[in-house]
């Protein structure tokens, strides 16, 4: 394990308050633990924009299955790409809307690709991509 390091941080006090509410309703123990959190995200975040890092994800999506051959579509998509598809997880929701996530992996401009076709859908309402990648 890495050897721990302390460092001061200067903020204003009205600041200081919000990110105390913060890491109160997010169930830290510590203003240490959030500051790591914080710092670990935005690194992830910096290392994503390169488009040939490898990431894992989710990507969700929200979807009227009536509309016209929809399902056949993203079935289809998902074939194409089944290499970075590790998982799904379909949910009927009401007669009309379903759920699905996929778990995704992959260079992260294959896995925005994926989503950004998913997302595009005629009859997706609804979707989201969220990555990440292994530290």
């Amino acid at each position: 394990m890495s050897k721990l390091i302390r460092f001061g941080v200067s903020i204003e006090d009205d600041l200081l308050e919000n990110f105390d509410r913060l890491i109160h309703e997010r169930n830290y123990s510590n203003r240490s633990e959030a500051i790591r959190d914080l710092i670990r995200n935005e690194l992830i975040q910096a290392r994503l924009q390169n488009v040939d890092e490898f990431c894992l994800g989710t990507i969700t999506i929200i979807y009227d299955h009536h509309i016209g051959e929809l399902t056949q579509i993203l079935t289809s998509l998902q074939h194409e790409f089944s290499q970075n598809i590790i998982s799904t997880l379909h949910v009927h929701l009401d007669h009309h809307n379903c759920l699905e996530v996929l778990a995704v992996k992959g260079r992260a401009k294959t896995v925005q690709l994926l989503a950004n076709k998913l997302l595009a859908m005629k009859g997706v309402k609804h979707g989201k991509l969220v990555t990440t990648i292994e530290t």
